[in-house]
């Protein structure tokens, strides 16, 4: 018979969140899997989300569309319903692309006048859109948000909070954690 002796070490602390001073109104900071707060800051008060819209409009238009390779038609609406000198990826009514090029270009181009023709694309109207937007926020668990478009131009109905948008974040980065 023969016996050793092993050393054993702690676990490592946890960390302290937030490691460092968080300078923004509000964040919430939740674990991918579990879902569970790790830090909060006035993570239930109102903000306008601006263009991280465009990842829940992402997520919609992916989980609705049966082909990235379909064919969307940009509409006057789509693009001239937008705010003067709002980024843009320069389409113009009439013109055709894939919605997988037109993800591409909300994502990297931040284009509003994409994120309107992928609306119309998948939800008939931007309005219908909306709908299908909230309605997928208030399936994730989304409490403090109302979404009236799907770019975030300024609209005073348009907000959600750090927590609804870490959820929101967390469904689109890590799918099947809900």
């Amino acid at each position: 018979m023969m016996f050793s002796t092993l050393t054993a070490f702690a676990a490592p602390a946890w960390p302290e969140y937030p490691p460092q001073e968080v300078q923004a109104e509000g964040a919430c900071l939740l674990a991918a899997g579990s879902g569970t707060v790790l830090y909060g800051k006035n993570m239930h008060e109102h903000y306008y989300p601006a263009s991280i819209t465009k990842i829940l409009t992402a997520l919609v238009v992916i989980e609705n569309c049966d082909n990235l390779d379909e064919i969307l038609t940009f509409s006057h609406n789509a693009v001239y319903n937008v705010e003067a000198n709002s980024s843009s990826a320069g389409y113009d009514e009439g013109d055709e692309v894939t919605v997988r090029t037109a993800l591409y270009a909300m994502l990297l181009a931040s284009a509003n006048e994409a994120a309107n023709a992928l609306a119309e694309h998948v939800g008939g109207s931007i309005e219908g859109f909306c709908e299908m937007m909230n309605e997928k926020a208030r399936y994730l668990g989304c409490t403090d948000s109302h979404f009236a478009n799907p770019s975030g131009l300024n609209n005073e109905d348009h907000y959600t909070s750090a927590y609804d948008f870490a959820l929101i974040c967390r469904e689109a980065f890590h799918p099947t954690a809900v």
